[in-house]
């Protein structure tokens, strides 16, 4: 406690000039310099460590969006492989880039900081032991006037030892630092250069890399993008204008076909034809949910296909109002899902109007006819209706003719507001 209140009476005196201050510019100079550098050393920690933080936070968002890009490229599309490949090397180049930063740039900067905390002690006490011999200059100065008068040589041969262990160990402190100061105020410039190369270079070989690896991610897209031009992964339906075996067809499609072929079958088979499944066909059996159904339609409609042959191949050709043609079936055609009847039909003189064996009578407006579900039916398109089996579907007409289907009717759900498509070998007129 006395000696910080003994410096702190002798900072006071110098402050009242009651004693006199050892004065040094060229260390006032050094330490104006020390100064100037600790506060740029420590303000480029303080960036550098930010910097490293956000380069992290990045490469943590970059692995999830890749992650997110992989769970949304489906397998089957052009590239996939190359394109996970590709990903997983984006983050290989992040792993890299942030261990470059912590290792070659920051563990440097954080020892080149830590030099200022010790030598800012050292700075500090060498004051303290500037103020102490100041003081016991001023001290020893008094001794020697009043010693003058009464003769007291043993007070001044002591405080001139005193004087000259404070003057000893504050001129080896003042020294040392006059040799520390300059060189550590030079060293900033190699130490500055090296650093910052590291920096630079492990930038431009980041960036340089992961252009490379977005330039094939590009071509990966593009790629995609030309055979999706080409219609290499487009679903379409199959319409009554195009040719089935053109196009890919719907899981629901598929199993229609599967029914037309088991009753076209039955039916060739009466006119001398012979039935024979292709060999996928064979092979393959379709896993949608309502191929079941679709199979044991055709079952039930297998063993009534020759009566169905022969009566609908009486039937004339008929044109309704929106130009759509209902093909009367031959014996080379086998019969096909019901099909919508014309808009304004010819009725008979008890106003009653049959339809491939559908009744019209009393029905409400824009209703063709009825039919009733005789298996359940399950959508698989947006576009489609769903039903049970005894549900009563409005069977009504394509707002665009060009829309309708071989096979597929356009209906309402009686009772409900629900419309949509639906396979006419699901139901039965009514």
């Amino acid at each position: 406690m006395f000696p910080y209140l003994t410096l702190n009476c002798s900072i006071l005196l110098q402050n009242l000039g009651k004693v006199d201050r050892t004065g040094d510019e060229i260390f006032d100079e050094h330490l104006t310099n020390f100064t100037r550098q600790q506060n740029s050393a420590t303000r480029l920690q303080k960036e550098f460590n930010n910097y490293i933080r956000c380069v992290r936070a990045v490469q943590t968002a970059s692995k999830s969006l890749m992650d997110a890009i992989n769970e949304v490229y489906e397998g089957q599309w052009t590239g996939s492989e190359a394109l996970y490949a590709q990903t997983n090397t984006v983050e290989v180049l992040f792993q890299d880039f942030s261990h470059k930063l912590g290792d070659q740039v920051l563990i440097p900067l954080n020892t080149y900081t830590s030099q200022f905390p010790e030598m800012r002690k050292k700075i500090d006490k060498r004051g303290r032991k500037l103020v102490d011999y100041d003081s016991q200059r001023h001290s020893f100065q008094s001794l020697q006037a009043n010693a003058a008068k009464r003769k007291d040589d043993v007070k001044v041969t002591k405080g001139r030892e005193t004087l000259e262990e404070a003057k000893r160990t504050y001129e080896v402190l003042n020294a040392e630092l006059h040799d520390e100061l300059p060189a550590l105020h030079d060293s900033r410039i190699l130490f500055l250069v090296t650093n910052l190369q590291t920096l630079f270079a492990s930038e431009q070989q980041f960036h340089s890399e992961t252009s490379k690896v977005y330039a094939e991610l590009e071509a990966i897209v593009d790629k995609l993008a030309t055979e999706s031009q080409r219609g290499s992964y487009t679903l379409k339906k199959i319409t009554a204008n195009s040719t089935p075996s053109s196009q890919p067809q719907s899981p629901v499609k598929a199993n229609l076909s599967i029914v037309n072929n088991i009753t076209n079958g039955s039916a060739n088979n009466t006119n001398g034809h012979h039935l024979r499944l292709e060999d996928d066909e064979e092979d393959t059996e379709p896993s949608y949910q309502n191929t079941d159904v679709a199979r044991s339609a055709a079952a039930s409609r297998s063993s009534s296909a020759l009566a169905a042959a022969a009566t609908v191949s009486t039937t004339p050709n008929t044109n309704n109002n929106n130009g759509i043609d209902v093909v009367a079936a031959t014996q080379t055609q086998p019969p096909k899902t019901p099909t919508p009847p014309p808009q304004q039909p010819l009725t008979s003189s008890d106003n009653k109007v049959t339809t491939n064996g559908a009744t019209t009578t009393d029905l409400p407006p824009g209703v063709l006819y009825r039919v009733k579900a005789t298996y359940k039916y399950v959508r698989e398109d947006v576009d489609e209706l769903s039903f049970d089996v005894g549900d009563i579907v409005n069977v009504i007409e394509y707002e665009d003719p060009e829309d309708q289907e071989e096979g597929w009717l356009m209906g309402i759900k009686d009772g409900t507001n629900e419309k949509g498509m639906f396979p006419a070998n699901f139901t039965r007129p009514m």
